[in-house]
């Protein structure tokens, strides 16, 4: 496997680079030379992007391309603006789903998911007509493998990616960027690891309360300053932490004073960063000196001659002081504003979302963490280390700063235990998010057999954490299987037909002592019930016995006659005395002369037949006999002739039917005995082994089945697709059909439920503002339930939509039984919101558009560019009406104009 090496001379750096590179920005630099794809983890901050920089260089000098994709559009852009500065307008182009600028120059920006996109295009692995001349492709902020939503699109560019074209992914530092390094190398080709921890501009961490600003750490930066620790043991929040909490005004004070602006202020949410805006233009505070005060009118005046709209914002006058907000919810010309003007110094300080340490190039001396915590569709928790060291690392200019701050701020949640514990913390390793879509489906089987796709399937970076995190169970699985050898050789099995006779051997033995056993059981319950009726019918024969009867004893009452091989004692009946039950005991002389108090259950037989001894007339009782069952003394000489008198009488200890179980017990017994079984060897010893042997046997297939469900896990997900397809009607087999091929041709959140709807001809009839609003509701998802507006959407759309209400439950229905989660859109409750849509097509004006509704100005922009972005795909989408393609352009030239239009001037 190899990479073009076509001209590889090694560029100069010195003239590319006129100032000293870091040791692993050279290292980087060597390995590309060296022909080898190359992962970067290197702090946010660090100069990643100069290596990136360097592979665009080398292709330009070889007449090849490269690609740079990267996650966020917003973040093409500026890759854009920043690459037509340093390499010429001409040499690079954009593509951004529905943007595309001088899609043919050498230098193409994109995001990763049009990246991916192209690589459906051809067969895996191959070079196609997109990727003709592309010598390297830069996967920027390849962390965002993380992503929960859009990470599976990083693993299949990688794994599509064809062997000869050399990847660059750049990475914020990760715990396990060396696993990452070694799955790129497996899937694609020789790839080398380039890992630094190196920051250009150290970071220095402090924390602010309402008593001052303080080092967070302690002086060798493992601990948190003795200083903060809580005086008290106790834990919990109480009143004393919320007054500890300072004033913005107090932070951005702190900040000024020890000349630590500019900075980004991260707030979690986009409320609060509007909050902390009009607090502080509220308090009438500036942060600029009069020049940067004078220029920065000048250049808003210039921004509002080109967009005369915006004049009314009340984000204008806080600008003017230095201060400005930055979130999803602005209109993104508005970003691009903010970015620009404090990229040359000019707002000193800018509240944000945390979207912003996404590597949009906002440098800043100081970033502030106003909460160590936030909201997640999981609940409420803490900042994980690495979302905590993405935002840190935004602070420190390379090149202006020779310090940067990370301030982290009390709050009534947390403080500086939780803000040490982050600072120190290592970064999270990278997890995978791999999940088939329908899309991948299709697009694989187009091009693909269905072993070729279970081949790219398991080549997944999910299908290597799950082969290493497996490694465990496998061992196991070895240890069982040597364990059950050792077993089968002390059994002296070698062969399968010794293990075969063996095993009918001992199947037979264990039969029959099973049968034993179920004969011992029966035999147990005879002699129950055989004993119950005896104590019961000699329970009512004692209560009319005479005295002087003679009797026979034995049972654990009787001393003498208590084992079962004991003969009973021949006695005669004396007395009977008061017991503690309703039956009387009995009183008893046996021939042994000995006295025995005993109850019916110690009375084997009661000889009525014999002649009564009337002896016993005359005797008189023994005073110390209590009336105590069980006790038992010696007689004396004068009961000595009565006791001689007691005849020996033959007793029947057992029933006949006792007998008759007694004697097939022995018949069972005696056939194990003579079994051939033990001519192997002792029969329990072979028993035990072969138990052990069934067990391992049954583990060892348990486990192997586990094991390989889990690995599989991807590939069921794949199938499970599979068979929806087959369903709808999308593959006969596994080929696609018309509708698959439309569904294939969609990008989108569930492609099946977009192709099926766009196929359904529910569209097909509605006019292009209609059209509109009719995509947008397939394509919107409302997140935030008070969201409203007053534009009640039109009666052709409804009915439009209404139409799919059967088809969105049955594929809802479909999914939910086979386990699949992919969004469905189409919120019947919010179908009022798309009435914005439709209206912004009918050519109202933005101003009035967002005065009737509650959704923020970027929210509106996001669902119309979302809207824009499904209408580019349907003229491009095979087997659709040629009304609805046309429509379908018109509907986009309704829509994309300012401020949903990009602003991007084309070469």
């Amino acid at each position: 496997m190899s990479y073009s090496t076509q001209n590889s001379q090694e560029l100069d750096l010195k003239t590319l680079f006129p100032f000293e590179l870091d040791n692993f920005q050279k290292q980087a630099i060597a390995a590309l030379n060296a022909v080898k794809s190359v992962v970067v983890c290197a702090p946010t901050g660090s100069g990643k992007t100069l290596i990136g920089e360097y592979a665009i260089y080398r292709a330009l000098s070889r007449g090849q391309r490269v690609f740079y994709t990267t996650p966020l559009k917003a973040l093409s852009n500026q890759k854009l603006r920043d690459f037509r500065n340093l390499f010429g307008p001409e040499m690079v182009g954009l593509v951004t789903g529905d943007t595309s600028v001088n899609r043919e120059a050498p230098v193409l920006v994109m995001t990763t998911e049009i990246f991916r996109n192209m690589l459906y295009g051809t067969p895996i692995g191959e070079i196609g007509t997109s990727l003709e001349k592309v010598e390297a492709v830069v996967l920027d902020e390849c962390h965002y493998m993380n992503d929960r939503q859009r990470g599976t699109v990083w693993e299949e560019s990688i794994i599509y990616c064809p062997p000869e074209i050399q990847l660059l992914a750049l990475s914020a530092t990760v715990a396990n960027s060396d696993q990452l390094t070694d799955w790129i190398l497996k899937v694609h080709g020789p790839t080398e690891l380039i890992y630094s921890d190196f920051r250009p501009v150290p970071l220095e961490f402090n924390f602010s309360n309402n008593k001052g600003l303080f080092p967070l750490l302690n002086n060798n930066q493992k601990r948190i300053n003795p200083q903060l620790k809580p005086k008290s043991r106790h834990t919990g929040r109480d009143k004393r932490d919320r007054q500890q909490e300072p004033t913005l005004s107090t932070v951005l004070s702190q900040l000024k004073e020890r000349d630590m602006l500019p900075a980004i202020y991260f707030i979690f949410s986009r409320r609060g960063c509007a909050r902390a805006v009009t607090e502080i233009a509220v308090s009438n505070l500036t942060l600029v000196n009069e020049a940067e005060a004078t220029k920065l009118k000048k250049l808003i005046q210039e921004f509002l001659n080109r967009n005369p709209e915006l004049a009314r914002s009340q984000q204008l006058e806080p600008l003017t002081r230095g201060i400005a907000a930055h979130h999803a919810g602005m209109l993104p010309v508005w970003k691009g504003l903010v970015e620009e003007l404090f990229q040359q110094g000019l707002i000193k300080v800018v509240f944000a979302t945390e979207t912003l340490a996404a590597g949009i190039n906002m440098p800043a001396r100081t970033t502030v963490i106003s909460s160590l915590s936030k909201r997640t569709d999981d609940g409420h928790r803490l900042l994980k280390p690495s979302e905590f060291l993405q935002m840190a690392g935004r602070a420190g200019r390379r090149g202006m700063d020779h310090q940067g701050y990370v301030l982290t701020v009390q709050t009534r949640f947390e403080g500086a235990k939780e803000a040490a514990y982050l600072a120190t913390s290592g970064a999270d390793p990278l997890v995978s998010q791999f999940t088939p879509s329908y899309g991948m489906v299709l697009n694989l089987l187009q091009t693909h057999t269905l072993e070729e796709a279970k081949d790219l399937v398991e080549r997944s970076f999910g299908q290597y954490l799950s082969t290493l995190s497996l490694l465990p169970e496998r061992k196991e699985i070895e240890q069982k299987l040597e364990e059950l050898t050792s077993v089968e050789n002390k059994l002296g099995i070698y062969e399968e037909n010794d293990w075969v006779n063996l095993e009918q051997l001992l199947a037979s033995y264990e039969k029959l002592r099973e049968k034993a056993k179920e004969e011992k059981r029966l035999l147990k319950i005879l002699q129950k019930q055989a004993e119950e009726t005896r104590i019961r019918e000699m329970s009512l024969s004692l209560s009319f016995a005479v005295l002087g009867t003679v009797v026979s004893l034995k049972g654990k009452h009787v001393p003498t006659a208590k084992k079962s091989t004991s003969e009973p004692i021949p006695a005669v009946l004396v007395a009977k005395v008061r017991g503690s039950g309703q039956s009387p005991y009995s009183l008893c002389l046996g021939r042994d002369n000995r006295w025995y108090v005993v109850g019916a259950m110690d009375v084997v037989a009661l000889h009525a037949e014999l002649p009564r001894l009337v002896a016993v007339d005359y005797m008189e009782l023994p005073e110390e006999m209590e009336s105590r069952l069980g006790q038992c003394r010696k007689g004396d000489e004068t009961t000595l002739a009565l006791a001689q008198q007691i005849p020996v009488v033959p007793v029947p200890v057992d029933a006949p039917e006792v007998l008759a179980q007694m004697q097939k017990v022995a018949m069972v017994e005696a056939q194990a005995e003579e079994h051939p079984v033990k001519e192997w060897g002792n029969p329990r010893t072979l028993l035990k082994g072969w138990r052990r042997m069934e067990m391992l046997r049954e583990e060892i297939e348990d486990r192997q089945n586990d094991l390989e469900d889990r690995l599989a896990h991807h590939w069921q997900e794949f199938l499970n697709l599979i068979e929806i397809l087959q369903y709808f009607g999308c593959l006969h087999g596994v080929k696609p059909t018309d509708i698959g091929q439309a569904c294939a041709a969609i990008r989108g959140d569930n492609e099946l439920w977009l192709g099926l709807v766009l196929m359904s001809g529910a569209f097909d009839g509605l006019d292009p503002h209609h059209l509109a609003a009719a995509c947008a509701a397939l394509v919107t998802e409302i997140s935030r339930p008070d969201s409203w507006t007053r534009y009640e959407l039109s009666a052709e759309v409804k009915e439009a939509l209404a139409s799919l209400r059967s088809l969105k439950q049955q594929l809802i229905k479909v999914q939910h039984r086979y386990g699949v989660a992919l969004p469905v859109w189409l919120d019947w409750l919010k179908l009022d919101l798309i009435g914005l849509v439709e209206q912004w097509a009918l050519r109202v004006e933005w101003q009035e558009l967002v005065e009737n509704t509650s959704l923020d100005e970027g929210d509106v922009v996001r669902i119309l560019r979302r809207t824009l972005d499904f209408l580019s795909q349907i003229p491009h989408v095979p087997y659709l009406s040629d009304v609805l393609k046309r429509n379908a352009y018109r509907a986009m030239q309704l829509i994309d104009r300012f401020p949903v239009n990009e602003e991007i001037d084309s070469v």
